[in-house]
């Protein structure tokens, strides 16, 4: 017959269960004498909100994702020059260009946009953009963007988590990690798309090897954006007493399953998530009620326009988040790679400026009336350019080497231009902005040394730039 031998999960539950708990005494008097002892036994909040590194210039980002690389030589930055040799070949000078459609050795293609100065500032905007061009002295425009991917899934992948390849968080996820959530009663990180899902899927706004509750939360189209919020029938809803009951006694169950796992931080997360989505139920309805919106804020944004009302109502949204405390938005425009102009840039881009301009001019104008500007920092932009080369009779191939992107608000000095490409807008060559350029960047607005924000993944302090990043210290001093 053997003899009963208790097994221990870990030594810390042998310390607690023998001796009828004396070792756990001895132990927390060791602890706590080398200040190792937590203060708090509750269940730790992984999204409470926490202290920035240094202060910060911005609270919170709206990050206005024009998925499918939309031509930035037709948008904000103009090229007389690609103009004169429209028709004529790469001239060799600048060597070989690697393109996923081999444009490479394709005829030039000049623009047809009309560019004009605006504001104070004079920078120069395409026609296609009038709205957002009325509000240039509130934007930087970073005219040397570039990155490592030649495809959509994963020039996207990286411009949302720093890496072509899968596998690594996101940057809202990073800032959720970093931060935690102002809002109590809603996620801290929400994605929305325009019904198609962006190039990679939930990848780009997934956690990698981080805990599952930083990542982002889809809010869908439609009267219900967020799913299973509502109870179902017969469960009773956030405001009845039913419901609180059944939530306290399953709190207090996981409590008690706790006590002997007190390092167990996926538990505690666990417990505060189901906290939160009661929360939800209560707050998150009136969050997406657009009913309560003045009309002619509605017709500012361009709800009651065909071409534009669906992006329009998702920019609105995202104010409203901000609003309440939500820490990253992400709203992409174009989802499924709608700007990809392959061929027919002409009525690709018409139609998808028309759907992007005046929503996004709307947002910085409801934003800066609100006084909400100075502290959300709003980004536009897509995975990367296009070439200057043709593809086709009238399309351009995908360009990673020098594109535009444009930020806005959150400490970030507008009426200004950054970097630039060379003459036809191939390579970026003044001030190049690597992705981890704009990530790190991006990070220090928040408040976050990019550098110190690590999460200990193999054995090695992972970041969100990886090995690179510099700060662009030109876009607010």
């Amino acid at each position: 017959m053997q003899p009963h031998v208790p097994r221990f999960a870990s030594r810390r539950e042998f310390l607690f269960q023998a001796g009828s708990g004396f070792g756990a005494l001895a132990l927390g008097a060791l602890l706590d004498r080398d200040g190792l002892l937590a203060a708090n036994t509750g269940p730790a909040n992984p999204l409470a909100a926490k202290s920035p590194h240094f202060r910060a210039k911005a609270r919170s980002v709206i990050f206005l994702f024009m998925e499918g690389g939309p031509s930035h030589i037709d948008t904000f930055d103009p090229k007389p020059e690609l103009n004169r040799l429209h028709g004529q070949k790469l001239p060799p000078s600048f060597g070989e260009v690697i393109t996923p459609m081999g444009t490479g050795v394709n005829a030039l293609l000049g623009s047809k946009r009309k560019f004009k100065k605006f504001g104070k500032s004079g920078i120069e905007v395409s026609d296609w953009l009038p709205h957002i061009a009325s509000c240039i002295d509130d934007i930087a425009v970073v005219r040397s963007c570039w990155a490592n991917g030649l495809n959509h899934v994963g020039s996207v992948c990286q411009m949302n988590t720093g890496s072509i390849l899968a596998g690594r968080p996101s940057l809202g996820s990073w800032v959720l990690y970093g931060l935690g959530s102002e809002s109590e009663n809603l996620p801290g990180y929400v994605v929305m798309s325009d019904g198609g899902d962006p190039s990679g899927g939930a990848r780009n706004w997934g956690t990698g090897f981080m805990p599952a509750t930083y990542q982002g939360t889809r809010f869908r189209n439609g009267p219900d954006p967020i799913l299973h919020l509502n109870p179902p029938a017969g469960a009773g809803s956030a405001d009845d007493g039913a419901q609180r009951r059944k939530l306290d006694l399953l709190k207090s169950l996981n409590e008690h399953h706790r006590k002997t796992r007190m390092d167990d931080t996926t538990l505690s997360a666990r417990i505060a998530a189901y906290e939160l989505a009661y929360r939800m139920q209560a707050a998150a309805p009136e969050a997406v009620d657009l009913s309560d919106e003045p009309k002619w804020i509605k017709e500012e944004y361009g709800l009651y326009r065909k071409e534009c009302s669906a992006f329009a109502h998702r920019c609105l949204l995202a104010r409203r988040l901000v609003e309440r405390g939500v820490r990253f938005v992400q709203v992409y425009c174009g989802g499924g790679s709608k700007w990809d102009a392959h061929s027919g840039l002409e009525a690709n881009h018409s139609r998808m400026c028309a759907n992007a301009d005046r929503p996004t001019a709307a947002l910085l104008r409801d934003l800066k009336r609100r006084g909400l500007l100075d502290e959300t920092l709003v980004i536009w932009g897509g995975e990367f350019g296009r070439t200057p080369m043709t593809e086709g009779k009238d399309g351009r191939d995908h360009n990673p080497y020098g594109f535009t992107m444009w930020l806005a608000g959150g400490g970030v000095k507008g009426g200004r231009v950054v970097g630039a490409t060379d003459e036809i807008g191939l390579r970026a060559v003044d001030r190049p902005v690597h992705v981890h350029d704009l990530h790190a960047t991006i990070l220090h607005l928040l408040g976050l040394d990019h550098l110190k924000l690590t999460y200990l993944h193999n054995g090695r302090d992972e970041r969100a730039t990886i090995n690179g990043g510099r700060i662009v210290e030109e876009l607010f001093v």
